[in-house]
């Protein structure tokens, strides 16, 4: 039986706890807060600060209890390192060292190395570091355009014209404020064409040679129904029963595979092997798909639309990743899936209701033949409380997504506090929607 060190605290590290457990590994975590659902799983777990190496270097009992491996689940750690630091003391890591999780730590990086080595599903982007050259280039720029901080900003930092701006004029006020307040980290911004199609997420597994993919997913990060509001984490997501999406086919599932293997080996070529998870972000256009972003570890909500559904060992899959021996084919259940997060009145704004008290019902969401993933609460005297971020997920698993949406549906019911869940996601006039969409796009 392994001892697994899991890093993170969020709904997506509750899902591979509970994969990790029906592998049979003993979970010793680190949270930035209490999960009751990691706590309760878990042998042992501390609470601080779960991005801080000098914090989890710090920590004794990691090393008292002889943990066989570490999996790190957000990408902030993996940005800064803790996988070095980790290997350093003789663990083992499922996921990247800095030198690779630079494909996530920065867009630039990820750019300039799928344009290096030709790799498909590139878009036109253009970095800037001074204020009067990205206003110059934008207003003699006819198409489009999308600003993004150059780092990390939780989802939350990219602003798309026609969502999130409306005039050129506003799209050049963001990409100033980006680089004078140094957004994402640092003080740059890329100004990339506006994609047009429909979104999708391929995670694959990774030994830095072999690749192994999981099924699609497509997730919702804006706050309201009918994909209005601010951007979020992620509000909820779907997979289907053949692993593909309605809109997509077996083609271009193999076309964004190929991507993410041609990045594989161009990282490899770089000196910058990259083991773990692997996470792209598409837009399929009319052209086929185009790259995103890339990510450097499962999306959440995506983990617990996929991970719910694996059949395959997570802890064999684990050791094969650290050992380079991820040859076997990984097996994922024929069923469909529905992710609707719970979030706390508010959530996206300024204005978030914190410290309020969320009644689960636990028993009747089981029932309901649901899966429930806590994320970010405060636990006190067995009770739960909203914080500012995604509270908890639950999760409808069905022979087709009707029934997964269905079942998704009917656990929120248990659910009550001052909080809300998107109610569309998934649901079939959406889909059909999306379906219409690409059809028109591609012309078919």
């Amino acid at each position: 039986m392994s001892k697994v060190l899991l890093i993170g605290s969020g709904g997506r590290e509750h899902a591979i706890a509970r994969a990790l457990t029906r592998g049979g590994a003993k979970i010793y975590a680190v949270m930035k807060h209490k999960n009751p659902g990691i706590a309760r799983i878990a042998k042992d777990y501390v609470i601080g600060d779960h991005n801080s190496l000098s914090f989890v270097e710090n920590l004794d009992w990691v090393k008292f209890r002889k943990v066989d491996f570490a999996f790190i689940g957000p990408e902030e750690p993996l940005i800064r390192g803790m996988a070095d630091m980790l290997e350093s003391h003789g663990i083992p890591v499922v996921g990247p060292r800095k030198d690779a999780a630079i494909i996530e730590g920065s867009k630039e990086f990820m750019r300039e190395l799928m344009k290096k080595h030709r790799i498909d599903g590139i878009v036109d982007y253009f970095v800037f570091t001074d204020p009067k050259r990205v206003e110059e280039f934008l207003k003699d720029y006819h198409k489009e355009f999308v600003v993004k901080p150059v780092g990390v900003t939780g989802g939350k930092g990219v602003w798309v014209m026609g969502d999130h701006f409306q005039t050129k004029e506003e799209g050049i006020e963001y990409a100033k404020r980006v680089l004078e307040e140094g957004i994402g980290g640092e003080k740059k911004v890329i100004i990339e064409e506006k994609l047009v199609g429909e979104e999708f997420t391929l995670q694959v597994f990774t030994d830095g040679r072999n690749i192994r993919g999981m099924p699609l997913v497509q997730d919702f990060k804006r706050a309201y129904e009918g994909d209005r509001g601010p951007n979020t984490g992620g509000m909820g997501s779907y997979s289907m029963e053949d692993h593909l999406l309605p809109f997509m086919d077996d083609k271009d599932y193999a076309r964004a595979m190929k991507i993410l293997e041609d990045i594989i080996a161009a990282m490899r070529r770089e000196g910058r092997e990259y083991k773990g998870i692997l996470y792209g972000q598409f837009m399929l256009t009319a052209e086929g798909p185009k790259v995103i972003e890339i990510n450097c570890r499962f999306g959440d909500p995506e983990a617990m639309n996929v991970l719910s559904i694996l059949e395959s060992n997570l802890v064999d899959i684990s050791w094969n990743i650290i050992e380079g021996k991820l040859n076997e084919k990984i097996e994922f259940k024929n069923k469909a899936t529905v992710v609707k997060y719970v979030v706390p009145e508010g959530y996206g704004t300024s204005n978030v209701i914190k410290g309020s008290e969320i009644k689960v019902n636990e028993d009747r969401i089981e029932k309901e033949g649901a899966l429930l993933y806590y994320a970010s609460v405060d636990e006190k005297s067995g009770r739960i409380y909203t914080t500012t971020s995604r509270s908890l997920a639950v999760v409808g698993i069905g022979k087709d997504l009707h029934e997964a949406e269905h079942i998704a549906e009917g656990a929120l019911k248990h659910i009550t506090g001052r909080i809300y869940a998107r109610h569309d996601i998934a649901k079939r006039e959406m889909i059909e929607r999306k379906i219409e969409k690409m059809r028109e796009l591609r012309g078919y």
